[in-house]
């Protein structure tokens, strides 16, 4: 298996990877191919299948993004769009981010997860962050002297700055006593600090990492709890009563709250006020992501395979939102802000997202979302002696799995 005097011992088996993406497979399915990073023995027929739930789950919250985003335009013109909204905004973000936590279970600093972490989020954020300025804000919406600039995320792109910089903390969190409580701490914190600034959307950072740090907790266990179809009725009942809730608060309400890219002081109110939001916000949010996991479907869907490339569609659909924004496209056609109007919209919005997720976008897409740049790196004489004896058949896991997205998030928001 190995070149003779190359290794004195067999290589132990590769550790298990829950995938370093938005949209990777679920850690506990093995990816298609060879290798079973579980550890079980392959099944019946050497068949491995990602798990339909979590790509269901990815695609659904991918295209609960696209939607509310169309949705957005039109905020001003009815109270059912506004309260659409921010029912959708309250959950479809959370349940990205728990997915990503999820799948960055096993994150640590080994080299192969490293270059993952570069190729499969680094490299897209300096690729689309340049993109939307050259492109949106600068030919688009005219504002040709526009900076681009790495240390401001602008739009979508503050997803990829939050999942690095997510990441790469993942070693501490599995270290402390209590992560999720620590995490909400640092949550609330940052809301009544309005001073942290826009470098990095530390602010969207730090808020929203509650929500990973519970994906990194949770276990396929705790999945199981929500996926009983026992679960189903109490969640659509739940569900109802929030998007009634949502309808008598939508006039009452800021809707940038659910944004959580800025302090409560910014927001014209007191930081105590600010705490209790944000501590009555997380506790709706993870109500229903928790409703949203147990209305996903178990099964195979036709739309399941496409949960491997939401991260496609979470970028990409940003183009088409800006550029019916800046041309002003509500108001120029009335008509699309009546209620036949608002259905079309949402329709399309959807088939949009969908469309942004398939095969061939993925391929024409795949340079700058998943390339390979094996000029940059370095190769590990450990990890290719791995790699050869996945090939030739060896105990351990295959390569790792991409795209969600939840790649995510989709990933995972």
């Amino acid at each position: 298996m190995f070149h003779a005097g190359y290794e004195r011992s067999p290589l132990p088996p590769a550790r298990p990877d829950t995938g370093e993406r938005p949209d990777a497979p679920a850690p506990d399915t093995p990816p298609v191919g060879p290798g079973d990073r579980t550890g079980r023995p392959p099944r019946p027929g050497g068949s491995k299948q990602r798990d339909a739930f979590f790509d269901n789950a990815k695609y659904l919250a991918m295209v609960l993004v696209v939607v509310g985003h169309a949705w957005g335009l039109m905020l001003s013109d009815s109270r059912a769009v506004n309260a659409a909204y921010n029912f959708v905004y309250a959950f479809h973000m959370p349940a990205f981010i728990v997915i990503s936590g999820y799948f960055s279970r096993s994150f640590d600093m080994r080299p192969d997860r490293l270059r993952r972490l570069v190729t499969g989020v680094v490299v897209p954020y300096v690729v689309f962050e340049t993109a939307y300025t050259l492109i949106i804000k600068r030919r688009v919406e005219g504002e040709p002297d526009y900076p681009i600039s790495l240390l401001d995320p602008w739009y979508l792109t503050w997803f990829l700055v939050a999942l690095f910089v997510w990441r790469l903390t993942t070693p501490l969190w599995k270290i402390v006593r209590r992560p999720v409580p620590l995490a909400l701490g640092i949550s609330l914190l940052a809301s009544v600090s309005p001073d942290i600034g826009d470098d990095l959307d530390l602010q969207r950072v730090l808020q929203f990492l509650p929500f990973f740090v519970i994906g990194l907790c949770l276990r396929p266990e705790h999945f199981e709890l929500v996926r009983r179809r026992g679960a189903r009725l109490p969640a659509v009942l739940v569900m109802a009563a929030a998007l009634v809730f949502a309808y008598w608060a939508a006039p009452r309400m800021n809707f940038e709250w659910f944004y959580h890219r800025d302090s409560g002081q910014e927001l014209g109110v007191p930081w105590w006020v600010s705490i209790l939001m944000n501590l009555a916000l997380f506790g709706c949010s993870l109500l229903l992501t928790a409703c949203f996991f147990a209305l996903v479907p178990r099964r195979h869907m036709w739309f399941t395979a496409l949960g491997a490339g939401t991260l496609y569609g979470y970028l990409l659909h940003g183009f088409l939102i800006r550029w019916a924004r800046a041309e002003e496209v509500m108001d120029t056609h009335a008509w699309l802000t009546e209620p036949l109007g608002i259905v079309m919209v949402t329709v399309v919005a959807a088939v949009v997202g969908t469309v942004l997720c398939t095969e061939p976008v993925r391929r024409v897409f795949r340079v700058v979302m998943e390339p390979k740049m094996a000029w940059l790196f370095r190769t590990d004489a450990t990890e290719a002696a791995r790699e050869r004896a996945a090939a030739g058949g060896g105990s351990g896991g295959g390569s790792d799995a991409g795209a969600p997205e939840a790649k995510t998030p989709a990933a995972s928001r």
